[in-house]
């Protein structure tokens, strides 16, 4: 029997949980991303089976049902992700009923106490029952020509650049914000306040990437004792061959979000994005694996780590990419969290709560480091490009 492809798994994955019937009035299909999307760095924030990526910050009885997340019931508080992100496009479809007050944060603290300095609280609500109703940021502007909660599916997009806000409804632009104080990053949030409300389609697009590849690796280091080679073709694509070996960033990075794609061009062979490594240092950093090997039929049993996952600290939940097929890897590095998502598919979720070491093989490293691209041994054969990054801003105010 073949092996399935990643985009048959993901095919197989999401329509298990789509919304069908009445409720399938949106004019996508839930909790999918198009290979365009995939290609254009977007990521899903919710998988639509589980709350893989997110913490219950109150006790409410935030769940998912028939693809959608659900909550109706408990202490007020938040729903939010592992990861934080600076600048982004966040697009999610919303269902509230009359009389529910719910909201997006964005840029959240873990448990904000005031909207005004905490977050950028994107309220649901309706205009007889808020004064920030729908579309509206919560104690900083109000929007214009809100929607009324109806029981139905609505889209809601949020775009997030540097204290800038920008809220759309159903295409329909709310509210536009500029921060003169601006928040630099946080958590997204879901919120349960008064009612029932239930959150589908959650995906975000990271912003303000910029190129780390170039012709001639100017921005990159090789290190001449090893047998690797690593070379620009005239399209744009590195290729990496041959090992041991690895491709060094000259610059050094903390917090960031790394996206690029990535070709294995042979059966089961291995390699790695390292971060936050020590400068200079051979393979002495974070790893996240690249290695699409799996047990058997099943792509939860990941062979060496599996693609995404962090090598020796969290397997991959999932094989979701395939040799000989390009696919995309978005990696989001905050303090002591780390995160990986492969053609969109969020497959690792980890806190480092090792104590303080210079070197994260041997404990926890804060500190900013370069990144290496891994040449594993002399089999290697890859091919890289798009590779782009975005530092993480600090938290302001």
């Amino acid at each position: 029997m073949p092996r399935p492809t990643s985009w048959t798994l993901v095919l197989l994955v999401f329509v298990l949980v789509c919304c069908r019937g009445a409720e399938a009035e949106s004019s996508r299909r839930p909790n999918q991303l198009t290979p365009q999307e995939v290609r254009e760095g977007w990521i899903l924030l919710f998988d639509g089976q589980t709350l893989f990526g997110w913490r219950k910050m109150s006790r409410a009885n935030w769940r998912v049902e028939q693809g959608a997340i659900c909550v109706d019931s408990g202490s007020p508080g938040l729903l939010r992700t592992g990861s934080q992100f600076s600048d982004y496009h966040l697009a999610l479809e919303f269902r509230a009923e009359p009389g529910t007050n719910s909201g997006v944060f964005v840029h959240t603290s873990p448990r904000p106490r005031n909207p005004k300095t905490d977050c950028y609280e994107v309220n649901i609500a309706d205009p007889d029952t808020s004064p920030f109703p729908t579309g509206s940021l919560v104690g900083r502007v109000r929007g214009r020509e809100p929607p009324r909660l109806d029981g139905k599916w609505h889209a809601m997009d949020v775009v997030v650049q540097n204290g800038r806000v920008e809220v759309r409804v159903d295409g329909v632009l709310i509210t536009r914000y500029e921060d003169p104080r601006p928040l630099g990053r946080g958590y997204v949030g879901l919120q349960f306040n008064r009612g029932a409300v239930a959150f589908r389609s959650v995906r975000l697009k990271p912003l303000g990437l910029r190129p780390l590849l170039d012709r001639e690796l100017s921005r990159w280091r090789v290190y001449p004792d090893k047998p690797a080679r690593f070379q620009v073709d005239s399209h744009g694509v590195l290729q990496v061959r041959g090992g041991p070996g690895q491709l060094e960033t000259r610059d050094v990075f903390g917090d960031f979000v790394l996206r690029l794609d990535v070709r294995v061009n042979g059966r089961g062979l291995n390699s790695g994005v390292f971060f936050r490594c020590i400068p200079g240092q051979f393979w002495q950093g974070y790893e996240s694996q690249i290695h699409n090997g799996f047990r058997g039929q099943d792509r939860t049993q990941p062979v060496d780590c599996g693609t995404g996952g962090f090598y020796r600290r969290q397997n991959a939940r999932c094989v979701v990419a395939d040799d000989l097929e390009w696919f995309t890897m978005v990696l989001v590095v905050t303090g002591n969290h780390m995160a990986t998502w492969v053609n969109g598919y969020q497959v690792s979720d980890w806190t480092d709560r090792r104590k303080p070491h210079q070197n994260p093989r041997r404990g926890c490293r804060r500190e900013p480091g370069s990144i290496a691209l891994q040449a594993h041994d002399p089999s290697t054969d890859l091919s890289f490009r798009n590779i782009q990054i975005a530092e993480l801003r600090p938290r302001g105010k």
